[in-house]
Order: C-alpha cells, then structure tokens, then sequence
C-alpha cells in the first residue's frame, strides 16, 4: 500500500500530545541568567537620559546594558532598526536598556529601576498623516516618511477602462491581526570557551538568520551555530530577526554566561510583529458579458516605526491583482509609509488575505452589474492549465476551475443563491472567494533551493538530514512519507534530522509555502539516488537483472519474490573491497526567475489555487454574523497526506474567519489596547463552523509525486467568501474588517435595512 496520501499522524504528535515536547522556555542549561528588556513607554521621543544605577543594586544582577554599551549596528529591509534606541524611540515597542540576572524575577525588578527621561516629540499615527508636506520626520535623512513605493502594470489600463461596459471602484479598510502562537518569541545565547556562540533559535530561515546575526554582533557567520526546539507557533512571526535576538547576544557576551529572553504573554502582544494594516483604493472593468477588463490598485500601507517583512508584501500582493483570473490590463501602485504604530512582519498569506479581500469582493460587484452568478463571473474569467498571466506568471497546472465548481456543489451554491433563506429578523446569505498563491516557494533570492542528505545504516534504519525546517506545519512527517515510499520501508523506519546548522544541508527556509514542493523535492533525488545504489549492488551481488529488482517491505524484491533484506545487503556493502556507505546527498534548486525590476517573471515554478464558499446568518437587530458552513475547494497538485492536508486547510479557515469577524489588534495613538487573550477575540470551538473541504488533484508535474504547497492558501479567501456572503443576505457591502456586530450593525443603520435603536 502506498504511503503516498495516506492518513499518517505527524511523527512529533505523540511527544506534543503528552507534555513531552520540551520548548525553549522549558529548557535550562547551566550557568543560565534571564533576560529582560526595558522598553518605552512612549511612542515618539528623544531619549534624553538613561540611569541604571539602582537597577545595578538589585540582588542577582549581572549585566545592565544600553546603547553606549554596544555596537549598535542597523538591521532589518530598511537598516533603520538598531537592537537597542540611544537617542530615540519611534513606537511603544522600542527597546531602551536590558538586564541579564539570575532570575527572571530579578531582571524585570531591575528593569523597573532604570529611570529614562524622554523629550516627547510630535506622533504621527496614519499614512495620511505621515505623508502631509512638513509632517513629523520619523527617521531622519528619510523625509517625507516614505521608505518604500512598489510599482508594476501591464497593458494599458486606460485602454481597460474603455474596453469596460461595467466599472466598479471602492475602498477597503484592513485592520491590525496578531499571530497569537502558543509559544511566546524566545531565545537562547551561549558562547562556548573557543568563542562560538550557539543560538537557540525559533527562526524560521536558521541560514540566513545565521548570516544576518553575524553581522549585527560582529562575528562571522561560520563561528555561528543555530539549534531551532521545538516551535510552538510560527505562521510567519519568525521569519525576521527582532531587537530581543540579538540584545540577547549582547548579554552573553557582556556576562559570559548563557542568557535565555522569553517574552510575557503581555510582551507578545505588544512586541511581536503583526499583519499589516493597510488601505486598498480598487477600480475593476469587465465588458458586458462579464469578462475582466482591468484593475487598477492603489494600496497605502503603514510601515511603523520601523521596517520589517510587512513592508515587503505589495511583492506578493501584486500577483492577486495581475493574475487572479484573466486580467489583460492591470496597474498597482503603493506607498509604504512611516508611523508611530508597531511594525508588522511576516504573517501566514504574506498581504494576500487583504489584496484577495478587494478583488473578489469587487468580483461579486461586477456579477451584480451585469446581472449574472458570481460563480458564472469567475468560471468566465478563471484561467486553466497552460496559461502565462501579464505578470509573466506560468500556471504549468491550474485547478481554479474544478475549485470553483467543486466548492459551489458541496456548498449547494445554485440553490441557495437562488432563494436566500429568511427567518424574520434572521437571514441567511451565501458568498464566494478564490484565491491564487505561490505554491513552490518564491525567488527572492538567487536562491531557492534546499539540500538533502539520506543515509542508510546497518540495520535499515534510514535517516534524512534536511536542510528545511518544521515550524508545526508536519513537513518532517511528509518528507519521512517520501522517503519511505521511494526506499519501500515503513514510517518507523525513517528519521528526520533538521534542527542544527552544524549538521544539516543550506535551505532558504520556511515561507511562500515551499517545503513540500522545494524539500519534498530535494529529498526525493536523494532517496531515489539511494534506490538506484542499493538495487545496483543487489543486481551485481546476486546477478540479477536491475530492471526486474525493486524495493518493498525492507526487502530487495524480484517480482513477489524477495531476494535479500535491506539491512543485509548494506552490510554487505561494507564488507566488498569498497568498503562502501550508503549515504547520498543532493540539491534542489526550483525552475522559478527573480522577477525584474518591473516585477515581471515567473517567480515561482507553481502556483496554489482554491475557492471558498461560505454560509452565512446575520441577525440584523444586533449585527451578530454567524458562519454555519465552509466549503473549501484547493488545488494541492497531489494530497501527500490527507490528514495532515486536512488539518492545514481547517486552521488556516479558522484563522481566516478570525481576520474576518472577530480579531483586531487594537492600536490607538500607537498603544495596544487589548493585550491579552481576554480581550483579543480568537474563534473558540463552538464558534467555528462546520468546515467541508475537497482537494483538487492536478499532478503538477514538477511537484514532488505531482504535489504543490498549500500551507497558506487555505487562510487567504476566507474573509473575501464572508463580505460576500453578509452582502447576499443583508443587501449591504462592507469594505472594512473586522465584522463585529457593531461594525455590521451600524452598516444595517447607515444602509436603512434597520432602524437605529437610539434614535
């Protein structure tokens, strides 16, 4: 029976599941101090003075550092970041001074200690603000607060706009998303007696963390060893290096003793990176059948106070606004502007839950317009296998039509969009989304490959050292899956080993949704090549015919016949003359381009299509939304394993609907407002609807078994299919998330469907 699409747990299941799974936060090693961080209390101000004297005195105290006490070398996309501020705090996260002492409880005493006397200097809390003539300079030498712009177009949208018998235009309003992970941002610094240090690490990219902690500490990267635990929540929040990492080096250094950070629940609310917050302006044409015309988008981000992955987005984002169905004319421009908010990172999506959010929600607009289905409109319009977008975007497989057909059967769409239910002051409403994603990776860089290394030992045992890493997401199970199947053994049989720089292969790391597609791939060359080894030496051994040998059950086989164990016949490669080791190693580098400077070309050699259509009921005199059913349609090229497919499809809808009603960072004059879990509203259990989920199989044929990634596709058009779905039953759009009951009722209020109950 093939491994391939079987329903296998993942393999750290059991060690998570019972409390064995040791985190960073549980680990301790000797001679370990803690590590706290003084941060601002304020959002823009000169820091005139800094004392930690009486912060010296508190018992257990090791090191008290601040900006004079270091090399505060800039880092970050816009090099305007520093591990610690010593003439200025830009946003309520700046970091002022840390302690290292022998207890947590010590350090954050002593932090309290240190009095820091500010000048304040006048905020600025909204693009529209920072970017006024004359306003606030953040970062001095940057006026006009604008780090970054991204532009790109193909076609000729005023050529579009003429073509179009429909235009349709709107502004659409996204709100601040935290990742919530279970397991707060943390880590571990140690330097060895030859002066190596040794980070223990929840990084995302331990490779070009590596290189780029180097630099900010002053070492080389080769005297650099990152060790990744065990990771309790990613989704994106660990994909960049922060101010704690490297303060945390700052202290082993200064103390020569181990220094381990880990943020407070209330600290990772206020001091983790978040999802972007943004302001979309969309103009969208079809002719009067329904075909798209143009688009044309206008998007302003706000940057905060500083610059990390979040301000990278438009990158990805672009893609949804070329290539989401056939769009002959297209044109993105934004600006990335400076405030004295906190600073978004990398999340789950990377900026295509709020372009997705825009285009489909202008989608339904235009299907209104020319008085067809909304699923009419996007069959009409969705591209098939073959296709290069203006984008320069080649879909060598494209499911986006089954996606769509099967979402609207599962969901009853037909049906339901014909006769909204009503239920007095209830009703019920049904909308669509799709979404496009890359699903290989994304080139970046000029690299975005990953190695492997598969070795066989005397008793069968079969190990795989990978370059990629498993952030939660089961990567390590399904590559075991790969393995096994090539080498005909059993799961059991197969050790995945990639948490050590010192020991594993180069990998760009964990984003764009790449390892299936990029690792699956390169531990397939591997394990083939060990395959092609074994039934070589099995064929001269026994003088037999290669052609008729294969691998099953631990076994060489001839046809049903077994000739020889695995284990055995590696034994006896250590006995010939050769002395030979079954060990082979291998590289994958994707078939994608780094795009141009007009950001065209084919980023990534596959891309990830789905639809989701989701069943709504809307209480009018509350404005309560709730969702009764999801059903999700995804191209996955091939389903490696079903049950972990399943599980990535049903939290990435959960954390769709998430972003679409309940959670919001709440940020005011650049303070956070609900920093906790009592006051930040994540989907509990009886809130999350059934969720109904089909996987569409296209073989893509570069993928791993046919295979392409979908680890973010599932979170993408959640909010797009919800807005869509409030609209159907309530006759009202709305541009803004999220939808909470006050925000929809006074939507109902404004659009007359209810009366104000205060007037």
């Amino acid at each position: 029976m093939t491994l391939i699409g079987a329903r296998i747990p993942k393999l750290d299941g059991p060690g998570k599941a019972t409390g064995e799974t040791r985190y960073l936060s549980d680990l301790e090693v000797p001679g370990m101090l803690h590590g706290v961080i003084r941060r601002s209390d304020r959002v823009h101000a000169r820091i005139v003075s800094v004392d930690v004297s009486k912060a010296l005195e508190v018992s257990g105290v090791h090191a008290v550092l601040t900006a004079r006490d270091i090399v505060n070398v800039p880092f970050g996309h816009g090099k305007d970041n520093t591990p610690l501020k010593g003439d200025r705090v830009r946003c309520i996260r700046d970091e002022i001074a840390a302690v290292a002492a022998e207890t947590e409880s010590a350090a954050a005493e002593a932090c309290r200690a240190i009095r820091v006397e500010y000048e304040d200097l006048p905020p600025v809390f909204t693009v529209e603000d920072a970017l006024k003539p004359g306003a606030p300079e953040i970062h001095a030498g940057r006026a006009g607060n604008l780090p970054f712009t991204y532009d790109y177009a193909h076609g000729d949208v005023a050529q579009g706009e003429a073509d179009s018998a429909h235009v349709v235009e709107g502004e659409f309003v996204l709100q601040f998303m935290t990742h919530c992970c279970m397991g707060t941002s943390a880590i571990l610094a140690a330097f060895d007696s030859e002066g190596r240090l040794t980070l223990t690490s929840l990084t995302q990219v331990p490779f070009l963390y590596r290189r780029d902690m180097a630099a900010i500490v002053g070492m080389s990267p080769e005297d650099i060893r990152v060790i990744q635990p065990p990771i309790g929540g990613a989704f994106g929040s660990k994909l960049d290096i922060y101010p704690f990492e490297p303060i945390a080096v700052h202290l082993a250094r200064a103390t020569r003793r181990p220094v381990r950070i880990v943020f407070s629940r209330h600290e990772e609310f206020v001091s983790s990176p978040t999802r972007q917050p943004m302001r979309v302006r969309l103009r969208s044409g079809c002719d009067g059948k329904g075909r798209l015309t143009f688009r044309d988008a206008q998007l302003w981000l706000d940057n905060g106070g500083y610059t990390s992955w979040g301000a990278t987005t438009p990158f990805v984002m672009m893609q949804t606004f070329s290539s989401l169905y056939r769009v002959p004319h297209a044109r993105f421009h934004t600006k990335v502007a400076y405030t004295n908010n906190p600073y978004s990172g990398s999340f789950r999506g990377y900026g295509n839950l709020q372009a997705t959010f825009a285009v489909e929600s202008q989608l339904d607009l235009l299907a209104e317009k020319v008085g067809v289905d909304p699923l009419e409109l996007r069959l009409m319009n969705s591209q098939e296998t073959g296709e290069k977008t203006g984008q320069g975007l080649e879909f060598v497989s494209c499911g986006l039509r089954d996606c769509l057909e099967s979402a609207a059967e599962m969901s009853g769409w037909r049906a339901k969009r014909a006769s909204p239910a009503l239920k007095g002051n209830v009703r019920r409403g049904v909308g669509m989304a799709s979404m496009l994603h890359v699903g290989g990776g994304a080139k970046i860089y000029r690299s975005d490959g990953c190695g492997s290394v598969v070795s066989i030992d005397d008793f069968g045992k079969v190990t795989l050292v990978t370059g990629s890493t498993d952030i939660g997401q089961g990567s390590e199970t399904v590559l075991a899956q790969m393995v096994a199947e090539v080498l005909g053994v059993a799961m059991d049989r197969v050790k995945v080993i990639n948490s050590d720089t010192d020991v594993k292969p180069w990998d760009v790391g964990v984003h764009a949704s790449r390892t299936s597609y990029v690792a699956g791939n390169s531990a397939l060359l591997a394990a083939n090549e060990a395959k092609a080894k074994l039934l070589t030496a099995a064929a001269d051994l026994y003088e037999l015919p290669k052609g008729e040998l294969s691998l099953s059950g631990g076994f060489i086989m001839r046809g049903a016949e077994k000739v020889d164990a695995l284990d055995k016949l590696v034994r006896t490669l250590h006995f010939t003359g050769k002395g030979e080791l079954l060990v082979t190693h291998s590289y994958f580098e994707p078939a994608s381009v780094k795009q141009d400077a007009g950001f065209f070309g084919n980023v990534s050699p596959t891309y990830a299509f789905g639809t989701h259509a989701v069943e709504v009921e809307v209480e009018l005199d509350t404005g309560q939304v709730r969702v009764l059913a999801v059903s999700a349609a995804h191209d996955v090229g091939k389903v490696l394993n079903a049950m972990s497919l399943e599980g990535q499809i049903e939290g990435g809808v959960v954390m769709g609907l998430g972003y679409s009603l309940t959670e919001e960072l709440k940020i005011r004059e650049g303070k956070v407002l609900n920093p906790s879990f009592r006051d930040y509203h994540l989907l509990t259990a009886p809130e999350v609807p059934p969720i109904h989920f089909k996987a569409i199989e296209t073989e893509d044929p570069s993928g791993p078994f046919g295979a392409k990634g979908v680890g973010e596709a599932p979170a993408i058009c959640v909010a797009a299919a919800v807005a869509n779905a409030v609209h159907h039953a309530t006759g009202v759009r709305f541009t803004e998330l999220p939808l909470t009951p006050e925000r929809v009722l006074n939507g109902l209020i404004a659009a007359g469907v209810v009366r104000d109950p205060l007037a």
